[in-house]
């Protein structure tokens, strides 16, 4: 098992490489003077001259490429932003924390809400109970997440003021993001816990459980759930991933300062290493969820572990 994880993170350092290529590649093949792109047409052919020298980008594509990984693998350099020359990294961790703490918010909630829901309604099956569930999951499932935002901001901070507005100056600038997110997000979690516990529920060792006596909130949490828990796992670790850089527009309905907003603004303002430094962290943190998402299965799921036993001798 620890020799499997430990092949499973030396993966790692090549399909980085690979990802930072890309990456690297497309931003920097664009057809066009990078210097007059950032500049404006309005610029002097001076003005764009100095500006490419200045960063290099007059420079033959695999020498830009060769100092670009080179200054990442020895000092952890991304490069400097082209609008406030400063080091790209700490631009991009310092709004790292806001949209962490919503993404993390948002998935709990998600999860705490649909999962419960989901293995009632297949407890429930072909009652008035699973139709009400499965009708909330489809009302779910149509809300935008940024109408409901807005319609949270009405009503909690408009109307009834006792949460903020904007920002993430607290804890409770974090409520209405988190709650605009999980509400939405919730009905994917509903329908897959319904799923994999119908899958489960019927199993032979589930029918023996309940013969010997058990208790049929041990039955249902202990034995049946536990294995139906696997797909449920990996749809959370892939919307976590997916809201780190996913939640532009909640961000921009509360104002919140984070990842997803850095780099549309990047963007927007041509500002390629910023561009950059938000799409290979994005990578590196979804590549990492995988990683994580993967040993949890094994550690949970004793056929996986047995597997990755026999491998390894």
């Amino acid at each position: 098992m620890a020799r499997h994880a430990l092949n499973r993170t030396l993966l790692l350092i090549p399909s980085l490489f690979l990802v930072i290529f890309l990456i690297f590649a497309i931003l920097n093949l664009i057809p066009g003077d990078p210097g007059r792109m950032h500049l404006g047409i309005e610029a002097t052919q001076e003005a764009v001259d100095m500006f490419n020298r200045q960063f290099g980008l007059d420079k033959p594509f695999l020498t830009r490429f060769t100092t670009y990984v080179t200054g990442i693998a020895t000092r952890f350099d991304f490069g400097l932003s082209y609008r406030t020359r400063e080091a790209v990294m700490p631009a991009v961790l310092s709004r790292v924390p806001p949209t962490f703490a919503i993404a993390l918010f948002g998935v709990s909630g998600a999860v705490l809400f649909g999962v419960p829901l989901g293995v009632l309604a297949a407890i429930k099956r072909s009652t008035l109970t699973d139709t009400n569930v499965t009708a909330l999951a489809l009302l779910l499932s149509a809300i935008p997440n940024f109408w409901l935002g807005l319609m949270l901001l009405q009503l909690f901070s408009v109307v009834l003021s006792i949460l903020p507005t904007y920002g993430a100056s607290s804890w409770k600038s974090f409520i209405l993001p988190s709650v605009a997110l999980a509400l939405p997000g919730s009905s994917g979690f509903i329908r897959l816990a319904r799923a994999t516990m119908l899958d489960v529920v019927h199993q032979e060792y589930i029918t023996t459980a309940r013969a010997k006596g058990a208790p049929e909130y041990s039955v249902i949490w202990r034995h049946a759930f536990r294995n139906a828990a696997l797909p449920l796992i990996n749809g959370a670790g892939l919307m976590f991933a997916g809201l780190l850089g996913g939640a532009v527009i909640i961000e921009a309905v509360f104002s919140l300062p984070g990842l997803g907003r850095l780099m549309v603004t990047a963007i927007q303002q041509r500002d390629i290493p910023i561009v950059m430094g938000c799409a290979i962290f994005l990578s590196f943190v979804f590549m990492a969820i995988i990683l994580i998402i993967d040993l949890i299965y094994a550690a949970l799921d004793p056929r996986i572990k047995l597997r990755y036993q026999k491998g390894g001798k």
